[in-house]
């Protein structure tokens, strides 16, 4: 449904509009970038982690995964608070609770305190992503969507590309303390920029809505409880598909990356930290520029379902090279890297496809009910796929750090099949939306 046209004002200055929506977007795609960064992170200081709490992987992997725990629960109250309070009081809320999180972690003296900062990490980036992607529907062209949904993929994946190579790089300057320390001061400010700058809508900063400009009636606004909004959300089997994708395929691709790729790299091919870092920037590099590709070929193409599936099927055969390939360290192992980062950034189409079967007024939760696959299944699988290596671990020490053997990963890489087998599958079942709104039925 739609309400009347409301004229665009006179005064109206395309130029001032764009320079307020692409500041908005600017520090909102920062605290996107710490959310990557926080990611990621984990991978790379792993040994330090070991070696500071005296971890084990099952322990490490809880650790590292503190954050997709809190980061999945919270999602969903992410998607209300951004269809009901909006981007700029959720994530400047969070990106307070992100930055203190961050100062405590690396301040932390316990495995225990360290716990309880990354569990705060998590609550606090967990609202910046849904808000970005609800801020982007309501300050984007519905037909741009795809492309703005990649470029903000490529932009968070930044923050991942950062939090590899030249953190390996970093650490070498700083210690892993002084980093986290750093980036919560750096939290604390977007958090400033965030209240000062950032406004919901259009109409908000003083310009009519991104509609009204295109001549158009605007969308109607949320008519109900956001409970009774939230049910039908969840009661939309269109959904869904998108959340068993993203549970499967950036859900393992990022588990995997974001803590077990380095020391797989350590222990099965003997490359040192900063040597493996480059095969994770490599992923990460990938799934940056495919999800930007996969947007705006989407957006070109008219079509959506396609592009997932031939994703999928690549990210599949990209597993299949990298566990029985016999790759040796160099250009082909690289590039079973990238081919796993580039084909999962297809995933980015899995938020286009949220929003556009649901009203207008509720793609925030859509959204983030997709998102809420990806980090049940990182969630999940980091800790569970460090349990499996430690069940078959024989004994072996490197400076405090446990070196697991070919046959340890073998089992744990069972499980990556798994999760992409329920990606394929999901696949299957998305509802093709030809880029547009089909519950407007125009």
């Amino acid at each position: 449904m739609i309400v009347p046209t409301i004229k665009t004002s006179q005064t109206f200055d395309p130029a001032h509009f764009a320079r307020v929506r692409w500041l908005i977007y600017a520090i909102l795609a920062a605290a996107y970038i710490l959310v990557f960064f926080h990611r990621i992170a984990p991978a790379v200081v792993s040994s330090d982690l070991m070696q500071a709490f005296g971890a084990t992987g099952a322990t490490l992997g809880s650790l590292a995964a503190m954050y997709y725990y809190i980061y999945t629960v919270m999602q969903i109250p992410a998607g209300v608070l951004a269809d009901t309070l909006g981007a700029r009081i959720s994530v400047t809320l969070g990106n307070i609770l992100s930055g203190v999180g961050s100062i405590l972690f690396g301040m932390a003296d316990t495995l225990w305190e360290a716990s309880i900062g990354r569990a705060l990490v998590g609550l606090g980036v967990s609202v910046v992503f849904v808000g970005l992607m609800k801020s982007n529907t309501l300050w984007f062209r519905e037909r741009d969507y795809g492309f703005i949904s990649g470029l903000t993929l490529l932009l968070g994946n930044i923050g991942a590309i950062l939090a590899a190579g030249p953190l390996a790089g970093l650490l070498t300057l700083w210690s892993w303390r002084t980093v986290f320390v750093v980036l919560g001061g750096v939290a604390l400010i977007l958090a400033g920029l965030s209240w000062l700058k950032v406004r919901n809508t259009p109409e908000d900063a003083g310009f009519p809505s991104i509609r009204e400009i295109d001549g158009h009636a605007r969308y109607e606004g949320r008519q109900q409880h956001w409970w009774h909004d939230l049910l039908g959300v969840l009661a939309t089997r269109r959904v869904w598909p998108g959340f068993w994708l993203n549970l499967g395929m950036p859900g393992s691709m990022l588990a995997f990356i974001g803590l077990w790729a380095i020391p797989f790299l350590r222990d099965l091919h003997g490359l040192e930290r900063a040597a493996g870092s480059v095969y994770t920037s490599l992923t990460l590099a990938g799934f940056a520029g495919g999800a930007l590709f996969s947007g705006w070929f989407s957006d070109r193409l008219g079509r959506r379902k396609p592009l997932l599936i031939i994703g999928v099927l690549l990210y599949g055969l990209a597993w299949l090279g990298i566990l029985y390939g016999n790759w040796t360290p160099g250009v082909a192992g690289m590039a079973w890297f990238v081919l796993l980062g580039f084909s999962c950034g297809s995933f980015v189409l899995t938020y286009a496809c949220a929003k556009e079967v649901v009203a207008p007024a509720l793609s925030g939760m859509a959204i983030a009910l997709v998102n809420t696959g990806l980090f049940l299944g990182a969630g999940v699988l980091q800790p569970l796929f460090g349990w499996i290596l430690d069940l078959s671990w024989g004994g072996q020490l490197a400076n405090g750090v446990r070196v697991y053997s070919a046959a340890d990963y073998q089992a744990g890489f069972f499980l990556m099949l798994g999760y992409v087998t329920i990606a394929i599958v999901a696949s299957t079942f998305l509802h093709e939306t030809r880029c547009r709104n089909i519950t407007l039925g125009s």
